[in-house]
């Protein structure tokens, strides 16, 4: 299943890395991804597979969320399906 994760936040050094590094560590594959700085505000969008990741989807969340506290931005992953799911006529 592919997911699209979200992090927003007041740009500083690391958020990239402790995202990129726990996506890693949980055998989640980064599939695209788009960054960029806004006024100070640090943006990044990616599209990532979880097929083979080492928590179920629930749990994912939870330790996502807990990780934007710890990096002091907001992280969000959604099931991809949902969005299309709200694409379609």
């Amino acid at each position: 299943m592919r997911a699209i994760l979200t992090t927003i936040g007041k740009d500083k050094t690391g958020i990239i890395a402790g995202v990129s590094c726990y996506l890693a560590q949980n055998d989640i594959n980064i599939v695209d991804v788009s960054q960029t700085i806004m006024d100070g505000y640090f943006t990044m969008m990616m599209m990532v597979d979880v097929d083979d990741a080492a928590a179920d989807f629930e749990k994912l969340t939870q330790e996502l969320d807990a990780l934007g506290t710890k990096l002091g931005v907001d992280i969000n992953i959604r099931n991809q399906e949902m969005y299309d799911a709200m694409h379609q006529l």
